[in-house]
């Protein structure tokens, strides 16, 4: 199977404007994902899709792949979805353009999953919560998932919902980390699709999958990423590449 990773990144962004192109450390942002994207021993190729000629013009210094897309997509789904239809692959994983600090191993473990599990429209990731963590913040989405490890629901609440009580570290809650892959099809059909009353609620995407039928994969990681949303988040990012 084919199989291609492609990373949106759009220019304007609410918190951080210009996001991509921060280059504090000597190399873009957008360079510190694709690079590390680039380590994944599954993929066949990497792509960056973009909005605005300033993130290519910055992919073509570095040497990355690159392709301009709309710029009224309503979601990084819909950016993949217009760049795939112009792609030979099977299999699509998005990665989004903020986590300089992903792990190559779980994007393996992503494209192994969908492989494996015939069912899967779709694969994702999710992480046990650790002690301490809060399960409360609304901010860190929560999955639950079936015997086949099938998800059952995304949530920005704490699901399972204790009832009881019982002290945290009686009960399994699983963060959910903003990794996709998906069967060229299903990515297709998803983006036509129109938001459904679960993803308008909680301003999940996932969930207009799900409402809609697909079987979302789910595998577990021992470790998490940190996304960049912020120019303070980007400046801890720095602070930690200078110490290594």
């Amino acid at each position: 199977m084919n199989t291609v990773a492609v990373i949106p990144a759009r220019f304007a962004s609410s918190r951080f404007p210009g996001k991509p192109l921060a280059k504090d450390t000597g190399k873009y942002l957008i360079q510190h994902v694709y690079e590390r994207v680039c380590q994944a021993s599954s993929l066949d190729g990497v792509l960056v899709a973009t909005d605005d000629e300033r993130i290519g013009k910055a992919c073509d210094e570095f040497g990355g792949r690159w392709c301009m897309t709309r710029t009224d997509h309503p979601s990084g789904t819909d950016r993949i979805a217009e760049a795939v239809a112009r792609l030979d692959a099977d299999i699509i994983v998005n990665v989004q353009g903020d986590e300089p600090e992903i792990a190559p191993g779980h994007i393996d473990r992503l494209v192994e999953l969908i492989r494996g599990d015939r069912q899967a429209d779709m694969a994702t990731l999710s992480a046990v919560f650790a002690a301490g963590e809060d399960v409360n913040n609304p901010n860190v989405v929560k999955v639950v998932v079936d015997h086949l490890s099938h998800a059952l629901y995304f949530s920005r609440w704490p699901i399972p919902y204790n009832r009881d009580s019982q002290p945290q570290s009686e009960i399994i809650y699983r963060k959910h980390l903003g990794l996709y892959a998906y069967r060229r099809e299903a990515l297709l059909q998803l983006s036509r699709l129109t938001p459904t009353p679960l993803e308008k609620a909680e301003k999940l995407e996932q969930l207009r999958a799900l409402e809609n039928g697909m079987v979302i994969a789910v595998a577990e990681v021992h470790h998490t990423a940190v996304g960049i949303d912020t120019p303070q988040q980007y400046e801890e990012f720095v602070k930690r590449y200078k110490m290594r």
